[in-house]
């Protein structure tokens, strides 16, 4: 070993730099670009020399283990929250608890509209790192966070008082006529808790995804950990009021989520001050300000515009398509939100695979190998296949007594059994199609993965949905969102087939 990469090794080591094979592979050159664009489709399947399969699965589950452990306890945080609030206290609150976790979901889609511009926003600054970090520019790295969070600063502030002062009309878009009073207002009042604390989601959420553009998803991992752990404390002490504390019910539950995620913000702040996790952002920074880099903004926005775009559309479609749900009325919309949730931990794997497809092929790029990150794409796609048959199973056979946790009304089971089964079969569709969106994101085309959005949720689902909605009730809008899974993943595997992803510049 040369004293170079010795030097480089130690500083990794100190930094807590995530090293994969890809590290451990000389730069690439254009002689290297013109020969992997004249490879033929068997060609490009080759590995280097000294290279395996298994080498490069190590390394897309190093960094994918701690995003799926962080993702399901996420997960299982919320199902939680849910099945907390479906066990509020009736008779003190005068409510019925299924209005209260149709409220809970209710006011999620006008938060998901400001969560749509962190997002955004995040989707670069993981991209523009993962470059840096491949280019082994550690500087551009740092300061691509910094920049980072004064954008995320701007819009959380702008979020929270929009969102505040304008919950009871979002929340009234949203019941669409279909649901009671009781849950419009528990609705309204879960929202504004939500939005108050807004600015610390949007910081923890920025930290991470810098962290992981650096394939450091552990850190992320614990602190997010810290998070729900709180969150569920907080929710047995707040929702009926334990050991002293007031029963705020749906209040409680939002406020515990609200200051488990400033936990989370404190959490990264500090442990990012001194340069061990690969950034150096100190707390004075944030009295101090930060300097604005216009070409690191330049690349922030050159990702994150179409992923706005993305995100926007993406909350546009689901709106619409929740509106079309709540008008069938309390019971129905409960039964769909309870499966919704109960999706939602099934795209942790696919998730999580994506976290580690868009780090290793946005280093692969910056590092001017495409042969790599075509390699660590397919590799993250083929598990992803795998996995959702096997999560599809599940699903399909146990789907049931995973509803019955949340409520024991006979009605909302007996309807959530083909909704089940709808669900496990669209499991090996939507995990693959995941994994190959984030290698799109990783390569800075947030361009496709907005025209892939806006196929299935704007068009398909909507459309589908107002047919069989009609014709079938909660059961045709599981139907509409099979079509909008079918419809993304012929659209990302044509996009990605063509490969014009690994000639984006940033």
């Amino acid at each position: 070993m040369s004293r170079e990469e010795k030097e480089s090794k130690s500083q990794s080591q100190q930094r807590k730099m995530v090293r994969t094979y890809l590290d451990d592979l000389p730069q690439g050159d254009e002689a290297l670009l013109r020969a992997d664009a004249l490879k033929s489709r068997k060609e490009r399947k080759l590995l280097p020399d000294g290279c395996s399969s298994n080498t490069l699965y190590r390394d897309i589950m190093r960094i994918a283990w701690p995003s799926l452990v962080e993702l399901f306890l996420a997960s299982l945080a919320s199902m939680v929250d849910m099945i907390m609030v479906g066990n509020i206290n009736e008779e003190f609150f005068h409510v019925i608890s299924d209005h209260a976790i149709g409220a809970v979901n209710l006011a999620a889609q006008p938060k998901f509209i400001f969560v749509s511009l962190i997002i955004a926003l995040n989707t670069g600054i993981t991209a523009a790192v993962a470059r840096a970090r491949g280019a082994g520019d550690h500087e551009k790295a740092n300061n691509t966070l910094r920049q980072g969070l004064v954008f995320s600063f701007l819009v959380c502030v702008f979020g929270s008082v929009v969102g505040f002062v304008f919950a009871r009309p979002l929340v009234s878009f949203m019941a669409n006529g279909g649901l009671s009073q009781a849950t419009m207002d528990m609705g309204v009042t879960y929202l504004q808790i939500q939005m108050l604390g807004f600015l610390t989601m949007g910081i923890s959420s920025t930290f991470t995804a810098a962290l992981r553009g650096t394939g450091n998803s552990r850190l992320p991992m614990i602190y997010n950990i810290g998070a729900n752990v709180f969150n569920v404390i907080g929710n047995y002490l707040l929702i009926n009021g334990h050991f002293g504390f007031p029963a705020w019910g749906v209040a409680g539950a939002s406020l515990a989520t609200v200051v488990g995620q400033g936990i989370a913000t404190v959490w990264a702040i500090m442990a990012c001050r001194t340069g061990k996790y690969y950034f150096t952002i100190h707390p004075s920074d944030f009295f101090k300000g930060f300097k604005l880099d216009m070409e690191i903004i330049r690349r922030i926005i050159k990702v994150g515009t179409p992923a706005l775009g993305e995100q926007l559309i993406m909350r546009v479609g689901i709106i619409l398509f929740t509106r079309q749900v709540t008008s069938l009325g309390d019971i129905p919309y409960t039964t769909h939100q309870i499966c919704m949730n109960i999706q939602s931990m099934t795209f942790m794997m696919g998730q999580a695979l994506a976290v580690s497809s868009t780090t290793l092929v946005g280093q692969s790029l910056g590092k001017r190998r495409p042969d790599m990150a075509e390699h660590y794409s397919r590799r993250c796609s083929n598990l992803g296949v795998v996995i959702g048959v096997i999560m599809g199973l599940f699903f399909a056979f146990f789907g049931k007594y995973v509803v019955a946790l949340y409520s024991d009304t006979p009605e909302v089971i007996a309807a959530s059994i083909p909704i089940m089964i709808i669900l496990g079969i669209n499991q090996p569709i939507q995990t693959p199609q995941f994994v190959l969106s984030g290698s799109l994101r990783g390569a800075g085309d947030t361009r496709s993965t907005a025209i892939i959005t806006f196929v299935g949720v704007l068009l398909l689902r909507p459309i589908v949905a107002k047919f069989t909605i009609a014709a079938l009730g909660v059961i045709g809008a599981w139907l509409a969102i099979s079509a909008d899974q079918i419809g993304r993943t012929i659209v990302v595997r044509y996009i990605y087939g063509r490969g014009k992803w690994k000639k984006i510049a940033l």
